[in-house]
């Protein structure tokens, strides 16, 4: 039985184990969680010849310092983001994302930061020793639930592995850009009448920022205001990941993995899937422009989203 583990010797921001999330629970109150990147998620795990499923470490601005014990791993670590690995003899070595690398006992990996972007994600080949809580090893530190006791790392803490010795030594990597052109594309929401057609014309034109009241709940922007003629209050609905509320300041909220299930503010719009990657890495201070698409262009491009995110897997084949 393996003894390898991690060491944390620096936690990190917002350190936590996810997967692709935990599903059909919303009758209970239970949100999906997951990767907030989900395609960062999927290629972390494909260039160490994992399970696309298996759980992964994800950080948020600066990442955890992790010491290897008793064992030998083969790691990737994807996002925009800067690390090194600390070998034996002290000699650095500059980390470089979408490369697998393989480290031994004692050594480290430092996670210095993510770069222009929030999320990053570290996966090992055979993946780490945890077990499902609601059939995802995904952790809402907001409802305490997942490995850990739900919550997110801290130091002298050990994350073990499955394996403590990998078999074969890989050798993959694949050439990927995170991009951003400032565009989130929207369908309208429930509740969009609710709004005047200033307000929707100002949704539509304005640039919003990000602010700082950010995390895996939720997202504020600030703008312009957005004038609600209706009522700024609605009976609680049904909430998902990517829907763009509106409380009574008139300043839009975009909710993230961790969002509540229900929820009571009117919904201008919903971010397509195929943006939600995007959003999740949005830094505070960015300038984003919503834009609206219809139902059935939405659906055209998470096609061609699925199809993009296939071609970098198939890369490692």
């Amino acid at each position: 039985m393996s003894n390898a583990h991690f060491k944390i010797l620096r936690e990190g921001v917002n350190t936590t184990i996810q997967d692709s999330g935990r599903k059909h629970l919303y009758d209970i109150g239970i949100t999906v969680s997951g990767a907030m990147d989900q395609r960062n998620f999927m290629l972390a795990n494909r260039i160490v010849n994992n399970d696309l499923e298996e759980a992964v470490i994800e950080f948020a601005y600066q990442g955890p310092l992790l010491k290897l014990k008793d064992g030998k791993i083969n790691f990737v670590i994807t996002g925009d983001v800067s690390f090194n690995i600390i070998r034996k003899n002290s000699e650095i070595e500059v980390g470089k994302c979408y490369q697998n690398y393989i480290i031994h006992d004692k050594e480290q990996i430092d996670i210095i930061s993510t770069k222009k972007s929030v999320y990053g994600y570290l996966s090992i080949k055979g993946g780490f020793k945890l077990e499902k809580v609601w059939k995802s090893y995904s952790i809402n530190t907001k409802a305490k639930i997942g490995p850990n006791d739900g919550r997110k790392f801290s130091a002298n803490e050990k994350i073990f592995f499955k394996e403590k010795l990998i078999k074969k030594n890989i050798d993959r990597k694949i050439e990927y850009k995170n991009s951003f052109d400032g565009i989130i594309r929207v369908i309208k929401g429930t509740n969009f009448n609710y709004f005047s057609d200033e307000a929707k014309k100002i949704f539509f034109k304005e640039e919003y920022s990000v602010t700082r009241l950010a995390d895996r709940m939720g997202m504020r922007l600030d703008g312009a205001y957005l004038q609600n003629n209706i009522n700024t209050n609605i009976k609680s609905e049904g909430l998902i990941r990517g829907v763009i509320q509106v409380p009574a300041d008139g300043k839009p909220i975009i909710l993230l993995s961790d969002h509540g299930t229900i929820g009571g503010y009117p919904k201008i719009a919903v971010v397509i899937s195929a943006d939600l990657d995007k959003v999740a890495q949005l830094t505070p201070g960015t300038k984003i422009k919503f834009k609206e698409v219809s139902l059935e262009q939405a659906e055209n491009i998470f096609k061609a989203y699925t199809e993009d995110t296939n071609k970098y897997i198939n890369e490692c084949n």
